[in-house]
């Protein structure tokens, strides 16, 4: 972008103006110094303290030592209760303390050719169903230009087939295609015997079927018959971090085990066919997809896992009416099943991250960042100030986010409310426009995609933050035990990861 003709002197004349700190790109500076030092504050306070015990040891002679030695000699039963009291102290901190949850490796699925879907692709398989008014497949045609979707993301094989045949049976082999082909990559990846395996949490809100999608698994790889096995359902796309939360608590109960969490979403049984505006934004944005995660809490396991969790936070918004009838399943007045989404989803998944980042905020954020909210806090409450609310500065927690891609616009409002930087969003950006939203498997989408650009250093920090119904917004903390090499990765970004950042246009052309 060019400047017009302006006439400004190279040297503007001087100024007894002070310069506008506040609207100065060097402000990030002070405020970085700011953090370094509240955050260092209590390193900078003991130094000059063990300066003074340093400086007097160095004055000990060998006599004092000898008399100190004699003092300990004749006061034997001191000695003893300290040591006993200390080994009693560390016993019991030992045996309470949680145990560690390691994310031993995780694997998403990338479905073949067969399963691409473009949007003409949508548009075209949409007309032959002959379930949509000519105004409604130009309604889907208009969300999709705008969705920031792209032209290979996957549909499952009944919605390809012409014309489409969803089915019951259809739809068990979609869930089998996906989740059997995350598990394969998984167990290929972590050379991991299934017998080992103690705890499995399957999550699909869509479709639940009998038997569960936690038995075929169990089916499929003759798991063992004490397996702790759960089998989630309508918890919506943040289903994947309640999956995660619970592996965690039963990981502290099973001593020395491996927990496989498989979080996807089914597609075939739940391609709404009716003319309700509400529940075809859905059918735009949702595609095929999965991942399988492998955690333990084996110390043995540690070496050679990529993270360690560090937090889960949950908030549900459930009692709120508002908040609840969000998004729901239901039938139109035709009886055709769909989910439908309400014009105040935004706000109702605006208030809810609120909550949560408010929960995660003092687990996460160094101390400098919790002064700031904490003094705007006070100023607002007690002196009556009139002060803008402090957004905390969540980039000084976190090297990397991973936040749902649900769409284009969830994602433009986060960015915007967290002050995020487009460097940040790109994983979920690029997620949404090669994958679609894979509903609760999108998180682990993302993460590869930051493994795969070589992003992930051993002792970043990663942020989850997923959406779903009920109206739930959950967020994991991660921290990475080693550098992420993408040279022996394999996931499903690896082999195109060159082609990515791209330019996502506000309007799509089909």
């Amino acid at each position: 972008m060019t400047e017009g003709k302006a006439t400004t002197p190279l040297m503007p004349p001087s100024s007894n103006k002070l310069p506008v700190y506040n609207k100065s790109v060097k402000l990030k500076y002070v405020k970085l110094g700011y953090h370094y030092l509240i955050t260092h504050g209590m390193y900078l306070l003991l130094t000059p303290l063990i300066a003074v015990v340093a400086a007097h040891m160095s004055t000990l002679t060998p006599q004092d030592l000898s008399e100190l030695w004699e003092n300990l000699r004749y006061n034997l039963i001191s000695v003893i209760s300290w040591t006993t009291l200390i080994v009693l102290v560390l016993t019991v901190y030992i045996v309470t303390r949680p145990r560690p949850v390691y994310l031993v490796e995780f694997c998403c699925y990338k479905p073949g050719e067969a399963h691409r879907c473009t949007m003409q692709t949508f548009v075209d398989q949409s007309k032959l169903t002959g379930a949509f008014t000519e105004e409604n497949l130009d309604f889907q045609r208009r969300i999709l230009q705008r969705s920031g979707l792209g032209d290979n993301t996957y549909f499952p094989e009944a919605l390809l087939n012409i014309p489409p045949n969803p089915s019951l049976q259809q739809a068990r082999k979609e869930a089998e295609t996906v989740m059997f082909g995350a598990i394969d990559g998984l167990l290929a990846k972590t050379k991991v015997k299934t017998k080992d395996i103690g705890i499995l949490i399957v999550n699909c809100s869509l479709f639940n079927p009998t038997p569960s999608l936690s038995a075929m698994i169990i089916n499929h790889y003759k798991l063992r018959g004490n397996i702790a096995s759960y089998n989630l359902g309508g918890m919506g796309c943040s289903a994947g971090i309640v999956s995660i939360d619970l592996a965690k608590k039963l990981l502290q109960v099973h001593a020395s085990t491996y927990a496989l969490v498989v979080s996807t979403e089914n597609i075939t049984l739940n391609w709404y066919l009716g003319n309700d505006r509400s529940k075809l934004v859905s059918n735009c944005l949702f595609r095929m997809g999965g991942g399988a995660i492998l955690l333990s809490n084996k110390w043995t396991e540690r070496r050679r896992s990529k993270y360690q969790l560090l937090h889960a936070v949950r908030t549900n918004k459930g009692a709120d009416d508002k908040c609840f009838a969000s998004v729901t399943q239901e039938e139109d007045a035709n009886g055709k099943l769909g989910v439908s989404l309400s014009k105040e989803l935004m706000a109702v998944a605006g208030d809810a991250l609120k909550t949560n980042i408010t929960t995660l905020g003092p687990l996460v954020l160094p101390v400098s960042e919790q002064l700031l909210f904490f003094a705007t806090l006070i100023g607002k409450k007690l002196f009556k100030m009139k002060l803008k609310p402090y957004i905390p500065d969540f980039k000084l927690a976190f090297e990397h986010f991973c936040i749902h891609a649900g769409g284009r616009a969830v994602l433009d409002e986060i960015e915007k409310n967290l002050h995020l930087t487009e460097r940040h969003l790109e994983p979920s950006r690029m997620t949404l426009y090669r994958f679609g939203n894979t509903s609760s498997s999108s998180l682990w989408y993302e993460l590869a995609y930051i493994e795969a650009k070589g992003r992930v250093r051993r002792g970043d920090r990663v942020c989850q933050i997923g959406f779903g119904s009920g109206f739930k917004c959950n967020s994991a903390v991660w921290k990475a035990l080693r550098t992420v090499k993408p040279a022996k990765e394999v996931n499903p970004w690896i082999s195109e990861i060159d082609k990515f950042p791209v330019d996502v246009p506000r309007v799509a052309n089909i």
